[in-house]
């Protein structure tokens, strides 16, 4: 058991010493993601440092599942967990580092992308969320800046800090999960019984940004946020949605109207309408689902999805491309 335990700690000390981290590119309540280095490689890696002492129990529980369900979920449209160490009071993941996210893609202007482009991104990020669906993993935060993309153009969805194994339908959740503006109306609502609605209504509100290069839904806090998506959409009744009205939340809006969508996205074709609205439908027991929205005539019609290596990129410098550009510089490049 001794020899055991000392080939473990002399192993994560490798680790450790194998890696070096660069510079901080985010910072969370209880994490700090950093660009780095594998240093018996040179290979350019993310490192995502879990501040665990500061739980009074020693690691917390979402640090512990995002490993257990990187570990299991293998997929190339899932980002890659390469290892696990700890150092001093932290545990520190080393992923696969990706140059950009939709987000960045999204807000930078001066980039124009195409019908073929989006199609292929929601390709991506249904596969991936499938994938995730079919292993009863939900993943509880998909936002713009949680697909990451790759040189190659391949996204891959990211941050399973929030991810739950969802099996058992009657387990109570925390109703707690998914970025406000990306948030489905049954968490809003207060539901601790969900599925993977509440993902696909979060992909739904993903695939209408895109489409408008701006938030959908943009919420200033939960009740105006209700109140943006029913403006939107238009108020949900309980013929709409049986059952809204015992949600442990549930208050009266105002009556809006269901306004068409094709009144806001006048340049998306019929197939893509349909496609969004049935992921944007209130009552999660008739939202579609990842492998139901794969199967969607949108994907089959034309436009095909942009080729890979054709879709639009927003690339980030990496220690290597500034080691790089200095170097050219030096001799006159």
């Amino acid at each position: 058991m001794t020899s055991l335990r000392t080939h473990a700690e002399q192993h994560n000390t490798d680790l450790y010493r194998d890696y070096k981290k660069d510079r901080k590119v985010g910072e969370g309540a209880y994490a700090v993601v950093y660009l780095g280095t594998q240093l018996s490689t040179k290979k350019t890696v993310a490192i995502k440092k879990i501040k665990i002492g500061q739980f009074k129990d020693g690691l917390d529980m979402s640090a512990i599942r995002e490993v257990k369900t990187l570990q299991e979920l293998r997929h190339p449209n899932i980002i890659e967990l390469m290892e696990v160490y700890f150092h001093k009071t932290n545990l520190n993941l080393v992923l696969e580092y990706l140059e950009s996210d939709l987000e960045m893609i999204i807000k930078d202007k001066s980039i124009l992308f195409m019908p073929g482009d989006v199609k292929h991104w929601m390709l991506m990020t249904l596969r991936g969320l499938d994938h995730c669906h079919r292993n009863w993993i939900l993943h509880r935060d998909m936002k713009p800046n949680n697909l990451l993309l790759g040189r190659d153009g391949q996204l891959k969805i990211a941050d399973f800090g929030l991810a739950r194994d969802f099996g058992d339908r009657g387990r109570q959740l925390t109703a707690q999960v998914v970025t406000r503006w990306y948030r489905a109306p049954e968490l809003l609502f207060g539901s601790k019984e969900y599925g993977y609605g509440i993902d696909i209504w979060s992909v739904g509100c993903i695939f209408a940004e895109l489409l408008l290069r701006n938030p959908y839904l943009p919420g200033n806090a939960d009740m105006d946020q209700l109140d943006t998506m029913f403006r939107a959409l238009g108020t949900p009744t309980e013929s709409d949605w049986p059952g809204v009205q015992s949600l442990p939340n549930y208050m009266q809006f105002k009556q809006y109207p269901k306004t068409p969508l094709k009144l806001l996205f006048t340049a998306a074709g019929a197939d893509t309408l349909e496609l969004l609205e049935s992921m944007l439908i209130y009552d999660p027991n008739r939202r579609i689902s990842a492998r139901e929205a794969l199967l969607h005539p949108y994907f089959f019609n034309k436009p095909r999805p942009t080729p890979l290596e054709n879709l639009p990129k927003h690339i980030r410098e990496t220690p290597e491309d500034a080691k790089q550009k200095r170097k050219a510089e030096a001799f006159g490049a």
